[in-house]
């Protein structure tokens, strides 16, 4: 799977997930006016609402949590192969052109390109993705 096809999905993942805010909020204004003009049911289902965004938020921080390991993972195993092969690196270099990436202990090469895509950079900062508690509040 080439980076551009990962960075492309990641994309559309925060575009689901981005929908689903906003249907959640679409919904939630339509409850709160409901309930603010004495509809009881629309009180009751805007509780039913929160659960349900509560509930969207944390499998949207379990999505993270398994996009934070795999980064860590490639990003491991980038160092441990680095650091175990340095002076077969130029070797491998010339069998297999840009699998190490250069060489030099940075983050090039097989596991460089993940490491360096716009998945990778925003898992490694924490940018995640999904209903933050601000917006939760902020809805309810």
């Amino acid at each position: 799977m080439e980076i551009a096809t990962i960075d492309q999905a990641y994309g559309q993942l925060q575009t689901e997930f981005q929908d689903v805010t906003n249907s959640i909020q679409t919904l939630a204004q339509k409850l709160q006016e409901a309930a603010q003009a004495g509809d009881q049911d629309a009180r009751e289902w805007l509780l039913d609402l929160k659960q349900v965004a509560l509930d969207v938020k944390a499998e949207q921080m379990q999505v993270n949590n398994v996009l934070q390991a795999i980064h860590s993972y490639v990003d491991n195993s980038n160092q441990q192969l680095q650091q175990q092969m340095p002076q077969q690196i130029p070797q491998f270099q010339q069998m297999a052109p840009g699998l190490f990436g250069g060489g030099g202990g940075g983050r090039g090469g097989l596991f460089g390109g993940f490491l360096r895509s716009g998945l990778g950079r925003a898992i490694e900062t924490g940018a995640g993705i999904g209903l933050g508690d601000d917006l939760i509040n902020r809805i309810f």
